[in-house]
C-alpha cells in the first residue's frame, strides 16, 4: 500500500512519519509498532473523488481511536479486517488506489 499510508502525512499528530514496511504492515498510530489488524478506508471529499479510498492501518488497540479521528471529520468510509482487505486486493477488480 505504498503512497497511501498516513505515514508521511503531516495532517495529524496521531500518526508516525516513518516509512511503511511492505514486509510487516504495522499500525499507523504514532509510535505504535504493533502488527496491523484493521484497514481504515477513508476519503476527504474536499480532495478526493467519491470512489477513491485512502487507507490507514490499525492494531486492535488503536482501531477505535483512529476511527474516531477520521469519523468526526466525516472521512471514514469503512473498517475492514486486514486479511479481508488483502484478499480483496489480490482478486479481480482490486482497488489500485491504496
Amino acid at each position: 500500500m505504498p503512497g497511501s499510508s498516513p505515514r508521511g502525512c503531516s495532517a495529524s499528530p496521531l500518526l508516525d512519519n516513518d516509512p511503511v514496511s511492505e514486509e510487516k504492515p504495522i499500525c499507523s498510530a504514532k509510535g505504535c509498532r504493533a502488527d496491523a489488524v484493521w484497514v481504515l478506508a477513508w476519503n476527504n471529499p474536499k480532495l478526493h473523488t467519491p470512489e477513491r479510498r485512502k487507507t490507514w492501518l490499525a492494531c486492535e488497540e488503536h482501531r477505535e481511536h483512529l476511527s474516531q479521528f477520521l469519523g468526526v471529520r466525516g472521512f471514514l468510509k469503512d473498517v475492514v479486517p486486514f486479511a479481508d482487505w488483502e484478499s480483496a486486493a489480490d482478486g479481480p477488480g482490486s482497488a489500485a488506489d491504496r
